[in-house]
């Protein structure tokens, strides 16, 4: 008995489950992503996300449908949370995002989400990479977001946080052995880029290698992998692009589903 019980424990407690990569503005094409995924009946009962990856996988785990967060981040993240700031600690804050998750997050814990969901996060005093799934989870939000050097740090406790992504850009290993199924969700193909105009193009091409660096390991802990070519074409800043962002991630994740690359999700 006892040798089964232990076996039994073993066994991941749910099928599916999806990790969110961060990515900026990139990261829009989650919700074409989930949107594409749920047409096709692949509802994922585990959630990680990292930045704006945290942001879409937040409100997918609180009941939210693909379509409903089309039009939340549409309706008020992009026209309301983003303010300047002239801080020395950043060049952007994001002092109206609480206000904003109040109306479609019902409590600031993670208690109240449908699904478990995990985020990740980056402690600047210890220089690790955390995942959080219990506590408040609107300042854990915040701080998952404030990409170091753009918005200001969020402190908790005492400790300082920022984007999860400087350490940990797609967090599968948060939920790896929780789900029989992982798939990754990536928005930062880095591909080739011969022409580089101008210091911003530089910056942003010298923050993505180093990102691809730190989400290979977590690439291999995933059994499918939706990673679209397109997203080399916009910026982490095109915020403004949001239509166009979420329709890339919505039909290539419809391509890979059409040509057999998710097969197995169904088949599993």
């Amino acid at each position: 008995m006892k040798l089964l019980t232990n076996l039994f424990k073993k066994q991941p407690p749910h099928k599916i489950g999806i990790a969110l990569s961060g990515g900026s503005a990139r990261g829009y094409a989650h919700i074409g992503i989930l949107k594409a995924l749920s047409e096709h009946g692949i509802e994922p009962e585990i959630i990680s996300g990292t930045s704006m990856g945290a942001l879409i996988g937040v409100l997918y785990a609180a009941g939210h449908s693909p379509k409903d967060i089309e039009k939340i981040f549409i309706d008020e993240l992009v026209k309301k949370v983003m303010t300047f700031s002239w801080q020395r600690t950043g060049l952007l804050k994001m002092e109206k995002l609480p206000g904003v998750l109040k109306k479609y997050l019902p409590e600031d814990d993670y208690s109240c989400l449908k699904k478990p969901f995990y985020l990740g996060i980056t402690n600047l005093n210890s220089g690790k990479s955390e995942f959080l799934s219990k506590g408040k989870l609107y300042s854990s939000l915040i701080a998952t977001s404030s990409v170091p050097g753009v918005f200001t740090p969020i402190v908790i406790d005492g400790t300082s946080y920022v984007d999860g992504g400087l350490l940990c850009n797609l967090p599968a290993s948060a939920i790896r052995e929780k789900c029989k199924i992982l798939i990754g969700a990536h928005v930062n193909f880095p591909g080739e880029k011969k022409i580089l105009s101008g210091t911003r193009e530089i910056l942003e091409r010298v923050v993505n290698l180093g990102i691809t660096q730190n989400t290979q390991p977590e690439k291999e802990l995933c059994d499918f992998l939706i990673d679209p070519p397109e997203m080399r074409n916009f910026s982490l800043l095109d915020f403004g692009k949001i239509e166009e962002i979420i329709e890339v991630g919505y039909s290539h994740t419809n391509r890979m589903i059409e040509v057999g690359e998710l097969s197995g999700v169904f088949r599993r």
